[in-house]
């Protein structure tokens, strides 16, 4: 019998990465606060880099102020930086660092046009809309979050064959999942322009590991890297790490998407983000008196979140391809 999920000790969650001072780049150079485009002049793909979709989670943030410091310049193309929602991220304070993941709602559920284009009003929305038109000129957008919960890195590819191709490519992390996101909301990569397969347009989200963690930030440049060296956007000597040694790049594909229905979700331990379960029809979870098991064998655990609020993901199944 498992705990109500109420029930389930919370961790502490150390805030070990200092709080970056991202002050000089607000302002931005496009019009629109807290982004920053560098144009290289010549013909080439306009790249963006995304942080702080959550305000909480700040290692991007820390890895894109590092950039623009360091005088980084694209030799073709464009490359922008987005520092997304300042306000949540104004509001983080170390004694409860889960606090401002957002003001009004999750900036990264509003992504649908007929919301976007939509009479509702929020803080997180209105930022959405004051950014789409820069959205709208980005050929490549590189995501960036971390977690919460104990998980191994991962790249979300969302369902083209694009996104995992790119994702790939980049090299780091080198598990990609192929996703369709979230019952409650879409996310940037899951946006119209990047998710249509017939479309040029890509985007992918890297979780690079826990939030307020050291070795985060070093995920997150090495994908950074991969990316940018992968569309030959910066010289062999820019200011990013050297490719690492090439991992096997492991992809799976979400069968289900298991969405918390009652306010006492439990999982049967606590399962880590990258635990892969052995075999078909085992119990990993209830949902009230609702049994969930696994589909199928060797099945993935995508990013189990160990307290879901009901209506929310709590944990994404995925088998391996290949």
């Amino acid at each position: 019998m498992s705990l109500p999920a109420q029930s389930m000790p919370l961790p502490e969650f150390e805030v070990r990465l200092p709080r970056p001072d991202i002050a000089a780049w607000v302002p931005g150079n496009t019009g629109i606060p807290g982004v920053t485009t560098m144009d290289s002049g010549r013909p080439g793909p306009h790249v963006a880099l995304f942080s702080l979709v959550h305000g909480n989670e700040y290692a991007g943030a820390a890895v894109l102020a590092d950039l623009l410091q360091s005088g980084i310049k694209p030799r073709r193309g464009r490359l922008s930086f987005g520092f997304m929602n300042l306000t949540a991220f104004a509001r983080f304070d170390s004694r409860r660092p889960t606090a401002s993941r957002f003001i009004d709602e999750d900036m990264n559920r509003v992504w649908d046009a007929s919301i976007l284009a939509g009479p509702r009003r929020s803080i997180e929305l209105d930022r959405a809309r004051e950014v789409l038109p820069f959205i709208e000129t980005v050929d490549v957008l590189l995501d960036l979050h971390s977690m919460l919960w104990p998980s191994e890195p991962l790249i979300l590819s969302g369902t083209p064959d694009k996104g995992r191709t790119l994702a790939a490519a980049i090299g780091t992390p080198p598990l990609v999942v192929s996703d369709q996101g979230h019952v409650n909301g879409r996310r940037i990569i899951d946006y119209g322009r990047f998710a249509d397969p017939e479309t040029p347009y890509i985007a992918c989200l890297v979780e690079a590991g826990q939030h307020w963690e050291v070795r985060t930030v070093a995920t997150m440049r090495a994908s950074v890297a991969g990316l940018l060296r992968h569309l030959a956007l910066i010289d062999a000597d820019a200011p990013l790490p050297p490719a690492p040694a090439r991992s096997s790049i492991r992809v799976a594909k979400v069968t289900t998407a298991v969405t918390a229905m009652t306010a006492n979700f439990a999982f049967m331990r606590a399962y880590r983000g990258g635990d892969i379960i052995p075999r078909r029809n085992t119990l990993i979870a209830m949902d009230g008196e609702t049994e969930i098991r696994t589909p199928h064998d060797d099945c993935l655990l995508v990013m189990p979140s160990l307290r879901p609020s009901r209506g929310h993901t709590a944990v994404r199944l995925a088998r391996f391809e290949g």
